[in-house]
């Protein structure tokens, strides 16, 4: 994976700490459209103002829903799904109902992604769900990510990246083996260097979900400063 805006499209540009500020949210805001980043992903309160900052681009605005423990009621979720979805969200990212889930209620946590599926497709926005793997069995992550591609979900998510552990190879190879190729797999929680992302990108990831964004950039564009610096100097070597 060369530099180029191919590498920044697949990245959702991430800020969920509940003490970020208006000044950090903004901060992320610019650094999405320099890098011209797939989305940026706040949580539902900073919506109008993400809206505002990225009019007229082409990256999108996410935002959470059920976030980040996915027990909130379906009526909660859709509330604010729908409420996000009028403020200008176009990327839905819900947490699954994981209690239900394990409790062996797989309707009601079928229902709970449909539901909220609906108020997003209704707006034009897409839903990703987070199926949080830290807290399931390898049963349960393709029980999880066959109920959302049932319920008509666009992507599923490895995490929250508030749980115990994040995203690894091994379940976004597991989730796309389970959803097929027409469904997106996002990999999030922990991925912080570029070979995260080539690892990611490798088993089978469509989305990254990640806050340390600019810094794997940066380190793509000195990987390929570096490797037209060699090529410069074999064509140098060539002609000497």
């Amino acid at each position: 994976m060369s530099f180029d805006r191919n590498l920044a499209r697949l990245i959702d540009h991430t800020i969920l700490r509940p003490d970020a500020l208006r000044s950090d949210v903004e901060k992320v805001c610019a650094e999405a459209l320099r890098f011209e980043f797939a989305s940026v992903c706040v949580n539902s309160f900073w919506v109008p103002l993400i809206t505002r900052e990225l009019a007229g681009s082409s990256v999108k605005v996410c935002t959470v829903a059920g976030f980040s423990l996915g027990a909130a009621t379906t009526a909660t979720k859709v509330a604010e799904t729908a409420e996000a979805v009028a403020a200008g969200a176009a990327e839905i990212d819900m947490v699954l109902n994981v209690g239900a889930l394990l409790s062996g209620d797989t309707a009601t946590a079928e229902s709970d992604i449909a539901a909220v599926v609906r108020a997003s497709h209704a707006g034009g926005a897409l839903v990703k769900v987070i199926i949080e793997t830290a807290l399931l069995s390898e049963d349960a992550k393709v029980l999880a990510c066959r109920i959302a591609v049932a319920a008509g979900a666009d992507y599923v998510k490895t995490s929250t990246g508030f749980a115990k552990s994040g995203a690894t190879a091994a379940d976004i190879a597991l989730m796309r083996r389970t959803v097929g190729p027409d469904i997106g797999v996002k990999a999030s929680g922990g991925i912080r260097t570029l070979s995260d992302v080539r690892a990611m990108v490798a088993a089978g990831a469509s989305r990254v979900g990640a806050s340390a964004s600019v810094a794997i950039m940066e380190a793509a564009l000195l990987e390929s400063k570096a490797l037209e610096s060699k090529a410069l100097e074999s064509r140098a070597a060539e002609n000497a």
